[in-house]
């Protein structure tokens, strides 16, 4: 048996081997094809002799045409006479001009005296007779059966015969019924433990599961069985999916991986009838592993849609899924692993002990896990020796490990654009900011108006952020437009922060009024510049007084919107009477203007910081939370203003031009000596 090429992968025929692969298909795949054309080809030379077949004509007009000797030959079959003129001719009269024709004549005289007289004119005109006794009768009753017999084999071979043997539980509609999964074995991913970092306990949760289908006796020695159903939980980008391609890179099972949106189409039952399909393939293919990407899509709280009985597609679906993960045998060793990052609209039949048994939560990552994270995405670029990537996991406090990869890839794009032979740590700074607040337009033409409002705007907040203790540190804060902001003040936190303090949230809604609030002591007027502050100030002070119980007169009650009520019926309901939403509107806007009062107050004793800081901002456009440091104290900045940087950088272009060009004293300049005439 000849060696198969590794690099090519077999072909897939949908139907899983038991160690996970792949078969190759070998069928009348090739035969069917060779059959079809064949039958096609002879269709139409059928076809094509009917409709050139020969005109009939009369005998009379047989009889001139041999008078006028315009007869080519003649063959006598039966009881009819086929042959030819030797120019077109038209006969009976009509437009057209007959070349080939066809002569009916009474039976047996073609044997008699018309024979005869055929043999005498042919004799005189010189025309070829032929006679033909050999027709069988049979013959002339199957060839014009021959053209149908064709078609409608054809059409039973290649369309009825496929629906047939295609069809799922959508009947003669081929392949809905069929699950779109895809089956992912430890040969086609390079995905492994090792890459995933950062989430160490889920890590090790799904280590388990791999461990139960490569040794199920070690654990059933006790009792124990096999988790049925294991449910990842987490917010986006923070490693569910990674953590399932690990899984498959690991295990030495088959993995069946399928999105939930991928089991509902636009035909009743099909969903239903694709989990069915899916989890019988999974049962005959045991021990193996179902992986349902986004389980939100078909999962969700039944009798929450508009039409909430049960012809609902995506309750048929659930209803499925909950059947076939309750009816295994403890035997049967398929594992369902789910991901999703809204549990909270699970229904609770699907998410309860015995379907999904675990949950496992895929946090954010801490500092050391952003450590980890970063090092495993920075194995295939280059890092220059600057590179501290502890500095920058202290940095980076709430992103997730695809903002993490996201940063490693930005960088290398930045350093390469800059024509760098590594990522620098600055490099790195800046893929930072522009994940987290968007890339930098510095090309924009702003007015100067404009430009001294922003940066009075931005010295408020900066000011307010690094008066408050409770505020966290300064980062940076600019006047180059970033992302849909004409200026920023970056703040990052000192810690990983997983709940927020009364003193922290006074503390932001403060900062997010130090902009308004300085543009209209300098400028003398507002704009609409400060909606995302006055946005972001409403949205927190609402949420302390009406959600977190931060607020004396409502007390410790929640009066926030119910998270699993989530029908139509439902929407913009409340569990509180127009009184205590009349309160609550009382209490969140006394918060504001307390608050909006005290860092008034905060600005009017800081009045020459902001000034110094903003006409700063005009000269230097950036600055980090050291110059901000050095502003507040008193203390000039030494580094070199944005004009210096460009006539820094033009005289670093003019001195890359070679000296020749531009001394006339140089050797071969336009001033040296010129050459002797002889």
């Amino acid at each position: 048996m000849a060696e198969q090429n590794p690099d090519r992968p077999p072909r897939r025929t949908g139907r899983p081997m038991p160690n996970g692969g792949n078969g190759m298909k070998f069928g009348r795949g090739l035969f069917g094809w060779v059959f079809f054309i064949a039958m096609a080809i002879l269709l139409v030379m059928l076809l094509y002799t009917k409709n050139h077949t020969s005109t009939p004509i009369q005998l009379t007009e047989l009889y001139h045409e041999f008078d006028r000797h315009n007869v080519d030959s003649v063959i006598i079959e039966g009881d009819t006479i086929r042959g030819s003129f030797k120019a077109s001719t038209q006969v009976s009269k009509s437009s057209t001009l007959v070349k080939d024709f066809t002569c009916e004549v009474p039976p047996g005289a073609a044997g008699g005296w018309l024979g005869a007289w055929l043999l005498e004119k042919s004799h005189k005109t010189i025309t070829p007779l032929e006679v033909k006794n050999d027709q069988n009768i049979w013959m002339g009753i199957l060839l014009p059966m021959i053209p149908w017999l064709l078609i409608f084999g054809f059409i039973w071979w290649f369309i009825i015969r496929q629906l047939r043997n295609s069809a799922g539980g959508g009947g003669m509609l081929g392949n809905f019924g069929r699950s779109k999964h895809r089956i992912t074995s430890k040969e086609h991913t390079n995905v492994t433990f090792d890459d995933v970092a950062g989430i160490e306990e889920a890590r090790d949760e799904v280590m388990e599961i791999v461990e139960f289908l490569k040794n199920p006796k070690k654990f059933q020695r006790l009792g124990g069985r096999i988790p049925r159903g294991v449910l990842l939980v987490g917010e986006p980008g923070t490693g569910k999916t990674l953590l399932a391609k690990a899984i498959a890179g690991e295990a030495d099972v088959p993995f069946f991986s399928i999105s939930g949106s991928d089991f509902v189409e636009m035909f009743v039952g099909v969903g239903a009838s694709r989990v069915r399909d899916l989890f019988k393939q999974a049962k005959d293919n045991s021990p193996c592993i179902i992986f349902l990407d986004e389980i939100d899509a078909v999962g969700r709280r039944r009798g929450s849609g508009f039409s909430s009985g049960g012809h609902d597609e995506r309750e048929q679906t659930l209803n499925a899924i909950l059947v076939e993960m309750d009816g295994f045998d403890t035997n049967d060793q398929v594992i369902v692993c789910a991901a999703t990052n809204r549990v909270d609209v699970l229904d609770p039949a699907l998410t309860r002990p015995g379907r999904f048994d675990r949950q496992i939560y895929v946090p954010l990552p801490d500092v050391k896990g952003r450590l980890e994270i970063l090092k495993v995405h920075s194995r295939k670029v280059k890092l220059g020796p600057n590179v501290d990537l502890m500095k920058l996991a202290r940095a980076t406090p709430g992103f997730s490990g695809a903002d993490l990869a996201a940063i490693i890839n930005e960088s290398a794009l930045h350093a390469t654009l800059a024509g760098k032979e590594f990522i620098e740590q600055d490099d790195l700074e800046e893929s930072r900011d522009k994940v987290r607040w968007g890339r930098a337009r510095k090309s924009r033409v702003i007015d100067e108006k404009d430009k001294v409002a922003t940066a009075y705007h931005e010295a408020g907040h900066a000011i307010i952020q690094y008066l408050l203790k409770d505020a966290d540190p300064i980062h940076k804060v600019t006047i180059i437009p970033r992302g849909n902001y004409g200026g920023a003040t970056m703040a990052l936190p000192e810690k990983d922060r997983l709940s927020y303090s009364r003193n922290w949230c006074v503390a932001f809604i403060k900062v997010t009024f130090g902009g308004r609030i300085s543009e209209e002591m300098f400028c003398g007027d507002v704009n609409t510049g400060a909606v995302g502050d006055i946005r972001q100030a409403s949205s927190v002070a609402r949420k302390m007084v009406r959600d977190w119980g931060m607020n004396d007169r409502l007390g410790f009650v929640y009066y926030g919107e119910d998270e699993t009520r989530t029908g139509y019926f439902d929407m913009g309901s409340r569990e509180y009477s127009e009184e205590t939403a009349k309160m609550i509107d009382e209490e969140v806007k006394k918060l504001i203007d307390a608050l909006y009062s005290e860092s008034r107050k905060l600005i009017e004793d800081n009045r020459d910081r902001v000034e110094a800081l903003a006409k700063a901002l005009l000269t230097y456009e950036t600055l980090d939370g050291s110059d901000v440091e050095l502003i507040m104290k008193g203390q000039k900045l030494s580094k070199p203003t944005v004009g210096e940087l460009l006539q820094q950088e033009q005289a670093r272009s003019a001195s890359a031009v070679p000296p020749h060009v531009t001394d006339p004293n140089a050797p071969g300049g336009l001033g040296g000596p010129l050459p002797s005439p002889g």
